[in-house]
């Protein structure tokens, strides 16, 4: 099981349109068997059926509520960059896993990153969506119903991939493979470091203009007329377009670093080719 955290956003809709794996639908209802947890304070305000008729732009809209409620809620250092988004993924060859075991999964992240504690139902809103094949997205308000801001840990990953060698263990999971002992690095190497800082989702340029797109485009949709609406859109579009450019360099600088088969000596090739 490998944990990944996403670059924080202003809004859910794009976490939960990667989470579904398709755009959001004002029609489409997710069912239990999508939605697997949920904020257990959710259960005194809505009853389960009425939850179960939800559409994917009312989950949405559920998670930002804070964020509407408190539009100047912001973290120590002002970012104002309030949904959290983090995708755990199983080893391929992994067993499915039931609704209950990934509902376990999810309230256990949750409990990691201390956006959930336990007997607590005053603080971050947050679903968990299982809608791909072996993975379980958690998407959660850092801010709470009061219009706290909830710092996630200086250790936020350690902690998920501690939680994630539990979880193996518990529910008989295929452990993810041990990282090996860092080696001298080579020229394609450095090279790959170079595409992964430009690529990283927390600290990386392109994810710093990502985000100032998104949170623009969340300002102009909130203007009226039409023509706010479509400039939102196009810039809806550019950030996509740049989450795409971001995808692309992390695949580039993993091809440069994968193994190489090694071509067989001259000297060796011609020996061989004379025995024949």
């Amino acid at each position: 099981m490998i944990p990944r955290l996403h670059q924080r956003t202003h809004t859910p809709h794009d976490p939960l349109e990667v989470a579904l794996g398709r755009p959001l639908s004002p029609t489409e209802g997710l069912t239990e068997h999508t939605i697997v947890a949920h904020w257990p304070g959710l259960d005194h305000f809505t009853l389960d059926d009425e939850r179960k008729s939800w559409t994917s732009f009312e989950w949405a809209e559920h998670v930002e509520e804070a964020l509407l409620e408190h539009p100047f809620a912001a973290s120590p250092d002002d970012d104002r960059r309030a949904i959290l988004h983090v995708d755990v993924r199983l080893h391929p060859e992994d067993r499915e896993l039931t609704g209950s075991e990934w509902a376990e999964v999810a309230h256990r992240l949750t409990w990691a990153t201390g956006i959930e504690i336990p007997g607590k139902e005053s603080g971050c809103r947050w679903i968990a969506v299982q809608a791909q094949p072996g993975r379980l997205d958690l998407i959660a308000n850092l801010i709470h119903l009061d219009g706290a801001w909830h710092a996630p840990p200086a250790d936020i990953l350690r902690r998920l991939a501690d939680q994630a060698r539990r979880i193996e263990q518990d529910l008989g999971l295929i452990p993810a493979r041990p990282t090996t002992q860092p080696s001298a690095p080579t020229a394609s190497g450095q090279l790959a470091s170079v595409l992964t800082q430009l690529a990283d989702e927390q600290t990386g340029p392109l994810a710093t203009v990502r985000g100032l797109v998104e949170h623009t485009a969340h300002r102009i949709a909130r203007q009226p007329g039409a023509a706010g609406t479509d400039t939102a859109h196009r810039l809806e579009l550019i950030a996509r377009r740049l989450h795409a450019i971001q995808q692309d360099l992390d695949a580039t600088a993993a091809h440069l670093v994968q193994p190489r088969a090694v071509a067989a000596p001259a000297a060796a090739r011609r020996t061989a080719h004379r025995r024949v």
